[in-house]
């Protein structure tokens, strides 16, 4: 059966835990579902109208993480690292019940949601997934962020740069390619903040439970967490892992080279936006070919359904 076919779980997944922005203890269980029914979050704790399909268009706020909110008002946030480990493991569908409005932030990496996904291994389909391939560039800026997405023929080339004032942050680059790339450093790599931001974060009803157990917390020239960092580009590696997380929110794989300088999750989203709003922007293709030579796609597999 063909690796390019949709994916699910071959077994749910439990888990719990505390919330870095809320601080609330959450449970959370991620169910095999069908074909073509996408990512879909569920609010177990509400009676009605608590579906929330994990779409771009459905982030109401990106303000330190991607906050998703249906037309009925349930929401849910903090998704990004959930997001990151499905798109990088190749699951097309699942339903995430969760009995809050957070997603637990375990260790602030995605490490744990892959480990959880390999103990259980995945389930594949007879369907044939479907790409969203980049057809014309298309670029977005803010102040001194910036941030562009143009085609390529078989590959998510991320580029991403992030600059800061702090010493030991500093300016980091890394260039992957998320379907050829090993991902062991960008999944294991976790968020972070400099310390005299913790106490402005908790006052505007942020981090209420980040600690250096799920947070890279930076003083000056210094890490405070034991063991200091997991790889040499943790900082923008967080800053991929993010980016992944939130371009999964367009609901297949992208073929495209994006290249961002010092955005985050807002920039993320309005490139999105901007790349839906205009149908010459992209195609939509659904992958027939079962052998193929390159690592992902064989273009010649391409079929148009869009």
């Amino acid at each position: 059966m063909s690796i390019l076919n949709q994916k699910t779980l071959k077994a749910p997944i439990e888990f719990e835990g505390i919330t870095l922005h809320k601080g609330k203890f959450v449970k959370v269980k991620i169910l095999p579902a069908r074909p073509n029914s996408g990512i879909i979050f569920k609010r177990v704790d509400l009676k009605g109208d608590n579906l929330i399909e994990a779409n771009f268009y459905n982030v109401t706020d990106a303000t330190l993480c991607t906050t998703l909110t249906n037309k009925s008002g349930a929401s849910v946030s903090t998704i990004e690292h959930l997001m990151a480990a499905l798109y990088g493991k190749g699951i097309d569908n699942a339903l995430i019940e969760i009995n809050n409005d957070e997603i637990p932030i375990k260790d602030g990496s995605s490490k744990f949601f892959v480990e959880q996904i390999d103990n259980v291994g995945l389930e594949i389909s007879d369907i044939p997934i479907k790409i969203i391939k980049i057809q014309k560039k298309v670029a977005f800026k803010d102040g001194k962020k910036t941030i562009s997405i143009e085609p390529t023929k078989t590959s998510l080339e991320i580029d991403f740069e992030i600059k800061f004032n702090n010493p030991v942050i500093g300016v980091q680059r890394n260039i992957i390619n998320v379907y050829e790339t090993d991902l062991k450093d960008i999944f294991s790599s976790r968020t972070f903040c400099l310390f005299e931001d913790v106490e402005k974060l908790k006052k505007l009803n942020f981090a209420k439970g980040g600690s250096l157990e799920n947070a890279i917390v930076v003083k000056n020239n210094k890490i405070l967490n034991d063991g200091g960092l997991r790889n040499k580009k943790e900082f923008v590696n967080h800053k991929i892992l993010d980016c992944m997380g939130d371009l999964f929110l367009s609901g297949h794989k992208i073929v495209g080279k994006l290249v961002c300088s010092q955005g985050g999750h807002k920039l993320t989203n309005q490139i999105l936006r901007k790349i839906f709003s205009d149908n010459q922007n992209f195609s939509i293709f659904e992958l027939k070919e079962k052998n193929i030579p390159h690592s992902f796609i064989n273009k010649t597999a391409l079929k148009s359904i869009a």
